[in-house]
């Protein structure tokens, strides 16, 4: 998945908390991240149902998720 943060949301703990509240593993690949922006490229492991409720939590919180497509994409 690739995520791109706003910037009232680079500082918050968001990948530690679906690692915790729902039942995924998270892998960070690459990411950039600064004070008022950031983006990252992370894995998501799991069942498919848990997946899809770390995204909409991710999405609730204004942070854009979009999957990553080709040979090098990370899983989701």
């Amino acid at each position: 998945m690739h995520l791109t943060f706003p910037e009232d949301q680079v500082t918050e703990p968001v990948i530690w908390a679906i690692g915790h509240e729902f039942q995924v593993i998270t892998n960070v690949r690459r990411a950039n991240i600064s004070d008022g922006a950031g983006w990252m490229a992370l894995d998501l492991e799991g069942d498919e149902a848990q997946i899809d409720l770390a995204i909409a939590y991710l999405r609730a919180r204004r942070i854009e998720v979009e999957p990553i497509e080709g040979e090098d994409a990370p899983q989701r």
